[in-house]
């Protein structure tokens, strides 16, 4: 039986560019509203970032009216534009960085037991690797860790998400360690068509090494336009303005994802948990994700446009609810 996640309140942040260092991991971790946090995607070599590339915007799902950005701070309130379109790969800092920066929030918070989600990728045999780094640290450290393997990022050129390919996504899963110390869980990309959950699901009944699945991962292809000289122009200056898209603008299709995994993992007897994530911004966002199974949900456009303070609204909003 694979180690599993556990924490309340059940609700965290996403991998995303909001959670790549201390800057943005120390605010998260000491929220009060965050049961578990999760760190940027990561490479055990690091990631090429180019800052002339790899990028994002906000925008206006109804009017495509975008704002260009950069995730150096949480910006401030601004509730408008509420989507986004990255054109983001991986973090630039290696894993080992972010193991560092585990340590440092263990020696900072020695009482704590909020866990810590470790996303990573690369390789099947990388990604054994860095399950094996991960397994070494929670024995230094108090807080309980896991690790997300994102088989999702739909930017990285010349590397499709594996967890769209059946023999690429039981490679990785053949490559996790029969025996994990720690909770092992996949990040999945935005499915469409019911043959795809079902090669996902299969695989998942084969391996049995898996507990959670975060779903889903940003919806690639996308291109938000702007008037430019009264043209229409890609804003992202990825080639052809191509990025993910997230927030309000895939909630529906990540809603479907989640409730159409819970129902066929409940189908063929597989415990496994899943995060919820996709246009998550409020609570009654969160409501809708656990009706369409989420044990936990987690927050990522919504966490760039309005801070860890996202979180207590979203807490606030829930014990209003259940008092009603």
């Amino acid at each position: 039986m694979p180690s599993r996640l556990s924490f309340s309140p059940p609700i965290l942040n996403a991998a995303c560019p909001w959670a790549t260092d201390l800057t943005f991991l120390r605010p998260l971790y000491a929220s009060p509203s965050t049961g578990a946090i999760t760190t940027r995607t990561s490479l055990i070599e690091g990631y090429p970032h180019d800052d002339a590339v790899n990028t994002f915007l906000f925008f206006d799902s109804g009017a495509q009216d975008s704002t260009s950005s950069a995730p150096a701070s949480f910006p401030s309130s601004d509730y408008s534009r509420t989507s986004s379109l990255n054109s983001f790969g991986l973090s630039p800092i290696k894993l080992a960085g972010y193991l560092d920066m585990i340590r440092t929030l263990a020696k900072e918070n020695p009482r704590s037991s909020k866990p810590i989600i470790v996303s990573v990728t690369g390789t099947p045999e990388s990604c054994a690797k860095a399950i094996e780094l991960v397994e070494g640290v929670a024995r230094e450290v108090s807080i309980p860790l896991a690790v997300e393997l994102n088989l999702s990022c739909p930017n990285v050129p010349g590397h499709p998400p594996p967890a769209y390919y059946a023999d690429e996504l039981r490679g990785f899963l053949a490559a996790i360690p029969a025996t994990c110390s720690v909770p092992v869980g996949l990040k999945t990309p935005p499915y469409t068509h019911g043959d795809q959950f079902n090669m996902l699901v299969d695989a998942l009944a084969e391996s049995g090494r898996v507990s959670f699945l975060t779903s889903t991962n940003t919806l690639g292809n996308c291109v938000v336009m702007a008037e430019e000289n009264g043209e229409p122009s890609p804003v992202l200056p990825s080639e052809g303005g191509f990025g993910g898209m997230a927030g309000p603008a895939i909630h529906p299709l990540s809603l479907g994802n989640v409730a159409s995994l819970r129902t066929l993992l409940d189908q063929r007897g597989l415990d496994i948990d899943i995060i919820g994530v996709g246009g998550v911004s409020d609570g009654q966002g969160y409501r809708r994700m656990r009706k369409a199974g989420a044990k936990y949900i987690a927050v990522a456009t919504a966490l760039g446009k309005q801070g860890p303070a996202v979180f207590d609204r979203i807490v606030t909003s829930i014990e209003r609810q259940a008092k009603l």
